[in-house]
């Protein structure tokens, strides 16, 4: 069975308890505020109790489960520039922080008790900057200082069954070991391993609040957190609105009882840390250049989830920052594979716009010519097919393309 059948990209998302960044649970009533974050793990930490010893040692199979996987993304730029970020916004424990990409198109991270990261693809696919990635590994390096993981996990033992607990832990460790790491069922695995650090809202407003002032101080414009988590909400209504129902039962808000409350909050923390006359950079343009290489991947991914409302919603946001070639490509292959009436006649007019941009990737060529030649226009058709062929000359369907034209 086909795994992405198997396991919904929701179910990945929600399946420990503490995805989306954990930017998508609940807050306290009462405002937590930044300046009363401090960190409580400084360099070089080791537990010293038993079960804290216990846990990291799960934790160590698990990083060696993920860091073998082949689902990781290992483009060596991108893997450093992902662990600059968490050195910048880690805090004090910054430096013994590790952080892996996996090739899922969810927006997703996760913090793991011991101190590495899972970062998903289709995170990086969503951030218009790099101020808004280091505000969700932010968030994530504030549940580690804040020695989340432990004090959770305590309390889940004083509640439930501890065998239960135990059967649960040996059960995915178990998985972990010995199951190969690269098909999604393995990390709805490791989702169960979070479930068993079930955060709570004030743990969440914690992790906000301690986030903004690391990226704060790491020279990131605060607001940006509150900007993800506003993307965020937009993109699930529109999923939502398309497939005229309400959210998905399991969806990032069901422990959330007021979407709007959290962003007020994280807007006003975001006035809080920010420093008059400071100079804050969102690194934008470092951000896209860094992704460049896999950019094409991330939107390929999310078209071919076949959820056109999010995918929409998603390109329109990217586009606020300006439409190019490559977000108008894409706009057409959403058209083209919901495929209602009209929707052919849309996606020809996104190719040609498309096109008509620099940066047009060499496919969007391809659609545009093929696009053209259905209208009957066959020598522009034509033309823009050998333009493809120029810029992919190796492409699969390149032979079956020269038969076209010739």
């Amino acid at each position: 069975m086909c795994m992405r059948c198997a396991i919904s990209r929701r179910s990945l998302l929600v399946g420990g308890g503490v995805a989306a960044a954990s930017l998508a649970t609940g807050v306290a009533n009462a405002r937590i505020l930044p300046k009363d974050m401090q960190p409580l793990i400084g360099p070089g930490f080791k537990p010293t109790d038993t079960d804290e010893i216990g846990l990291w040692g799960l934790m160590d199979r698990v990083e060696e489960e993920v860091s073998g996987s082949n689902l990781l993304i290992k483009e060596p730029a991108i893997v450093s520039y992902l662990q600059d970020i968490i050195g910048r916004v880690g805090g004090p424990a910054a430096k013994d922080m590790r952080i892996y990409l996996a090739h899922v198109p969810d927006f997703n991270a996760m913090m793991f008790p011991s101190g590495f990261s899972v970062v998903f693809s289709g995170l990086l696919l969503r951030m218009r900057n790099e101020a808004q990635l280091a505000g969700v590994i932010a968030h994530e390096s504030g549940h580690f200082l804040r020695r989340h993981m432990i004090r959770s996990w305590r309390d889940q033992k004083r509640k439930s069954d501890l065998f239960a607990i135990g059967a649960m832990v040996a059960g995915v460790a178990g998985a972990g070991a010995g199951v190969y790491m690269g098909d999604y069922v393995q990390l709805a695995q490791l989702a169960t391993i979070l479930s068993l650090f079930q955060y709570s809202r004030a743990m969440e407003a914690e992790a906000d609040a301690m986030g903004a002032r690391l990226i704060s101080e790491a020279g990131y414009p605060p607001i940006e957190m509150a900007n993800v988590w506003e993307q965020l909400i937009g993109e699930e209504n529109a999923s939502a609105r398309y497939r005229r129902k309400r959210r998905e039962r399991g969806s990032l808000f069901d422990t959330h009882p007021s979407p709007d409350s959290r962003m007020a909050d994280l807007r006003i923390s975001a006035k809080e840390v920010t420093v008059p006359g400071k100079a804050y950079d969102s690194g934008r343009a470092r951000y896209l250049k860094t992704i460049a290489p896999i950019r094409h991947m991330l939107l390929e991914d999310q078209v071919r989830l076949n959820d056109p409302g999010a995918s929409q919603y998603l390109l329109n946001t990217l586009a606020l920052d300006g439409w190019n070639g490559t977000l108008r490509y894409y706009e057409g292959e959403v058209w083209r594979l919901r495929n209602r009436a009209g929707d052919e006649a849309r996606a020809a007019q996104s190719y040609a716009v498309a096109v008509a941009y620099p940066d047009a990737p060499p496919e969007a060529w391809r659609s545009h010519g093929l696009e053209l030649i259905k209208q009957g226009r066959g020598g522009e058709g034509k033309a823009a097919l050998s333009r493809y062929l120029q810029l992919k000359p190796a492409a699969p369907d390149a032979p079956f393309i020269r038969q076209m034209i010739s």
